[in-house]
């Protein structure tokens, strides 16, 4: 199912802080084969953190997917029993360091927070959420299929190339080529 594009307010909403304003086009960057070395970094630090309250784990996004241009920020997707049980997982992050920056309780119960010296995207989602079977299957999607995985760089690049206020904007308008490809995961 696809998610709707924000509204200006929807998008100030959910950051906990105030949304940062872009203003701007959108940075990509060629794929880097350093990228995974950073997901396991990250993973690990996560882990340390978290222990058992980590579910699951996921290197997800554009930074996953071999020979795929990429904002250069690690997407990753941490499942944890319960995101609305902050304090299980959230404070520890923060005492190492990480920002909580998002905060979605009706979508999903999604949170994502912001590393401490390496610029990720921590996305946070409960076990049974829609959301990590779809972010695991296009990522899979991506891999596996050349001709896929070019038309949503081709689009990630026309996209890129216009002045979006908020970067969630420049998010939303993939919705169409992400339903697409999804089509046909």
């Amino acid at each position: 199912m696809r998610r709707q594009a924000s509204t200006h307010e929807e998008i100030k909403a959910f950051w906990v802080d105030e949304a940062p304003v872009l203003n701007s086009t959108v940075h990509l960057a060629e794929y880097d084969p350093a990228w995974p070395g950073l997901f396991a970094r990250e993973a690990a630090r996560v882990r340390s953190l978290l222990g058992d309250v980590v579910v699951g784990l996921e290197h997800v996004g554009s930074t996953s997917v071999p020979g795929l241009a990429a904002k250069p920020i690690i997407d990753m997707l941490l499942v944890v029993a319960d995101p609305a049980d902050e304090a299980s997982y959230v404070a520890p992050l923060e005492a190492a360091g990480y920002r909580l920056v998002i905060r979605e309780p009706e979508w999903h119960e999604h949170r994502a927070l912001k590393g401490p010296d390496t610029n990720i995207n921590l996305h946070v989602h409960p076990p049974g959420s829609p959301e990590i079977a779809r972010m695991v299957a296009f990522r899979d999607r991506l891999r596996a299929d050349d001709a896929d995985r070019e038309l949503y760089e081709r689009t990630k690049r026309e996209l890129a190339a216009r002045t979006w206020t908020y970067i969630q904007e420049y998010a939303d308008a993939k919705n169409a080529v992400v339903d697409d490809i999804m089509g046909r995961a």
